[in-house]
């Protein structure tokens, strides 16, 4: 069984995008370097390493009525989301 994480790399016209397949969080940059930093701190944040929850107070001084946002997990519309990527 294998420990390491699975991650793509997409380079875009303005950048590269770093996916971990696993948890499906998404980060970029401008360069790979930058966007797989980037992605490290993302997966630390989704899974509680680092950083706190948004809290509706948070929300409201964003300028975002939390009524607005749904607790749901979905999966972002981005190409490399699709499931036919695998």
């Amino acid at each position: 069984m294998s420990t390491g994480r699975e991650i793509r790399l997409i380079e875009e016209d303005d950048g590269w995008s770093a996916v971990d397949v696993e948890t499906n969080v998404a980060s970029g940059g401008d360069t790979r370097e930058e966007a797989l930093e980037n992605l490290d701190d993302a997966v630390a944040l989704h899974r509680g390493e680092k950083g706190r929850p948004v809290t509706d107070d948070d929300l409201r001084e964003w300028g975002i009525d939390p009524d607005d946002v749904s607790d749901e997990v979905s999966t972002p519309d981005a190409p490399w989301f699709d499931d036919e990527a695998e």
